[in-house]
């Protein structure tokens, strides 16, 4: 778009720079609480970074045409119109979908204007200088409407340039959530939009942008590599899904009941192997890995090695496994299984279940259930992950157990 309009214009365009070695300073992001808090509330910030950039004229000093910030203003009205027509629209209809499509494509594109600002040595209308204002002025914006929204009573959970997340006081009705936003929204710039974006029954705040949602109707959202990633194993996402569901509604005895029964289940090998394998990306080379293989062995390259493959394709995704004896299994998906593989399992063949218990154990009790450790107390937390077959004489009783919300910081507080 840029390179068009200068085309267009028959102006020439300038040549790349390496930048002056000033750093990009980075967004703002705030943890303020972490735990489980009830009666949730998103605001969203409309297209943060656009806005102030629309808002404050802030654009690259070597765009002599002013072509960036001129787009960035067509493409956000074209955005919000297109925003407004789907919400307008009948649900479920092709108008609905088409709009909502159109909308999201432009928020992508317009959403780029500050990260090619921010690309010195990359994009020819590089500034970093101005990126870096971008970010400064996001930065102050963001802390007032945290304290703002502190001021008439919230608990911040956590804020970043999409958004924020807090929990408004019991006895609050959606009404009082969004007359709250709308107050706060009110105090900001003419181009700075903070919308009521949601509202949701209860929250688990692990770490920034890490978190899990439990919508009204009992359904749950889960958020961040901390709860959902290509490369977890499946019995371990099931596991915190039922967990987590269990949590967000205080039954602390759920939460211990599917921690156990996950435990008896690998045991016993009622998991399926596909269920505790991982799919992960083969970087290396045949001769890269030969290299380093005399001193270190990894998981995924020998389980295809011992599959008796001779090689793999640049950038092959394959399903290994940790086997009994400290083998390397290798599961074969028919959706990843390239020409030629030969299967060590899965693909219409037998389930082996030979792989290493005690080994997803640990890592179910050390990986997936340590995203619940800061919802529970210490005491709470160690009953919750107790190996099920050795009972303790002086084990603590989950029965009144609830979950906790730790503050960790108070924007009336700080600055």
């Amino acid at each position: 778009l840029l390179v068009r309009a200068y085309l267009r214009s028959g102006a020439a365009l300038p040549a790349h720079e390496p930048g002056d070695g000033t750093s990009h300073s980075g967004a703002a992001l705030h943890l303020f609480a972490s735990g489980v808090a009830r009666r949730i509330v998103k605001a969203d910030v409309a297209s943060l970074y656009p806005s102030l950039m629309r808002q404050h004229r802030i654009g690259s000093r070597r765009d002599r045409l002013g072509v960036l910030l001129a787009l960035v203003d067509r493409l956000v009205e074209q955005r919000l119109a297109a925003k407004a027509r789907g919400k307008a629209a009948p649900p479920g209809s092709a108008e609905r979908f088409t709009n909502e499509a159109l909308s999201a494509a432009m928020k992508l594109l317009v959403n780029s204007a500050y990260g090619y600002l921010g690309a010195v040595g990359l994009t020819r209308f590089a500034d970093v200088h101005a990126a870096n204002e971008v970010t400064r002025r996001g930065r102050e914006l963001l802390w007032f409407l945290c304290r703002e929204l502190c001021s008439r009573g919230v608990t911040l959970l956590e804020a970043d340039t999409d958004g924020v997340y807090f929990a408004v006081p019991e006895g609050f009705e959606e009404a009082d959530e969004r007359r709250v936003v709308a107050e706060v929204a009110a105090l900001l710039p003419s181009l700075v939009h903070l919308e009521f974006d949601g509202r949701y029954a209860a929250m688990l705040s692990h770490e920034p942008k890490n978190y899990a949602l439990a919508r009204h109707d009992g359904q749950i959202v889960l958020r961040g590599v901390a709860f959902r990633s290509s490369r977890a194993e499946p019995f371990g996402e099931a596991f915190l899904r039922r967990a987590v569901a269990c949590l967000l509604t205080g039954d602390i005895l759920g939460v211990r009941e599917a921690y156990a029964s996950t435990v008896t289940a690998l045991r016993r090998r009622e998991i399926p192997t596909f269920d505790v394998t991982a799919r992960v990306r083969l970087t290396k080379s045949v001769a890269q890995y030969e290299v380093t293989r005399a001193h270190r062995r990894e998981l995924p390259y020998e389980a295809v090695l011992a599959c008796g493959r001779a090689g793999w394709g640049p950038g092959e995704r394959v399903r290994v496994y940790r086997a009994t004896g400290g083998r390397a299994g290798l599961f074969v998906d028919p959706d990843d299984e390239p020409s030629g593989a030969v299967a060590g399992g899965g693909a219409g063949g037998p389930d082996p279940r030979d792989y290493d218990a005690e080994y997803y154990v640990r890592l179910l009790r050390d990986t997936f259930a340590s995203r619940l450790v800061r919802a529970l107390t210490p005491a709470d937390f160690a009953e919750v992950v107790a190996d099920p077959e050795q009972p303790s004489l002086f084990a603590a009783s989950l029965r009144d157990a609830k979950p906790i919300l730790t503050v960790w910081l108070d924007p009336l507080a700080e600055r």
